[in-house]
């Protein structure tokens, strides 16, 4: 059974909020892979590679970190088979501490768990780690835990803007 398949529809109400977005923000670029919206909770890179049946480090996990300087968010997108190395990162953006669930929330307007890597309230300081390159096709969070949308590393490059950087071990 594909991905698709254990799909369910789009979710209504205020929770669909940031999965709108991402869908919006999307479909306003062109880009070809619509989000769907898994049946289980992919809050995690392993529960999300679950859900699709592809490898962890398929999954283009989001991770916010607070900037010590100034509070702004910085958001490194990297593989789900890898950790972020904060002296790699810090040596890139400043000093950075962990972001906890309120300022992830208040940053980019999506819960942990569904931090998209694009249509965030305020544009994010963002990276995106060079180790997703190892992969024709990732998968990243659409603004909601259930929702995900595929994409090439290539592809999400181009749609955010974001540097690619060596951040991780």
């Amino acid at each position: 059974m594909s991905a698709p398949d254990r799909a369910e529809q789009a979710p209504t109400g205020e929770r669909a909020e940031g999965f709108r977005r991402v869908t919006e923000a999307l479909a306003a670029r062109g880009h070809p892979h619509a989000p769907i919206f898994l049946e289980v909770a992919a809050r995690t890179a392993q529960e999300a590679a679950d859900a699709l049946g592809v490898g962890v480090g398929q999954i283009a996990k989001s991770i916010v970190f607070r900037r010590r300087s100034d509070s702004a968010a910085v958001l490194v997108v990297t593989s789900g088979d890898r950790r972020v190395d904060e002296a790699k990162l810090a040596a890139r953006v400043g000093p950075v501490g962990r972001a906890d669930a309120a300022f992830v929330k208040a940053a980019t307007s999506f819960t942990i768990g569904g931090v998209a890597p694009l249509a965030h309230a305020t544009a994010p300081v963002m990276l995106i780690d060079r180790e997703l390159f190892r992969f024709d096709l990732i998968w990243a969070a659409a603004g909601h835990p259930n929702g995900v949308f595929q994409l090439t590393p290539g592809q999400l490059a181009e749609l955010t803007g974001a540097p690619v950087a060596d951040v991780t071990p």
